[in-house]
């Protein structure tokens, strides 16, 4: 009897500690100061790239994509090789659109977890080894 009551709160505490990697991944890639402002820049190009071919009518309006594309350029440059290499010069809009949401928060949990790092360090709530 006392280990079915262990294993089922060896469970329970397992659940909690899933929801609380979630939450720290959503924390560090969403909810800090550098993040936030990153993910700011990065929708605001991608809403002025949505909103130019409604707005101007000139040829150079699809060159707007370019910027949302170069806020999220590490990560968006293996996306790019990779629609490249399967799907050759006819790469699908929404492959690169999901490919610049997709590389927009790899980089702002990036961002999140250098600057979470970096304030610990100055707060001096890391220590060394040994």
């Amino acid at each position: 009897m006392n280990t079915t009551r262990t294993s089922r709160i060896s469970r329970i505490r397992g659940g909690i500690s899933g929801i609380s990697r979630i939450r720290t991944l959503t924390r560090l890639t969403v909810a800090n100061r550098v993040s936030a402002a990153y993910l700011t820049v990065v929708g605001g190009a991608t809403a002025v790239a949505a909103l130019q071919p409604l707005l101007a009518t000139g040829p150079d309006a699809s060159l707007a994509w370019v910027w949302p594309a170069l806020f999220t350029f590490p990560a968006f440059g293996f996306v790019a090789w990779f629609g490249e290499t399967v799907w050759g010069g006819d790469t699908p809009t929404w492959f690169f659109i999901g490919g610049i949401a997709l590389s927009a928060l790899a980089q702002s949990l990036a961002l999140g977890t250098a600057w979470t790092t970096l304030r610990d360090r100055r707060r001096g709530r890391l220590t060394t080894a040994g």
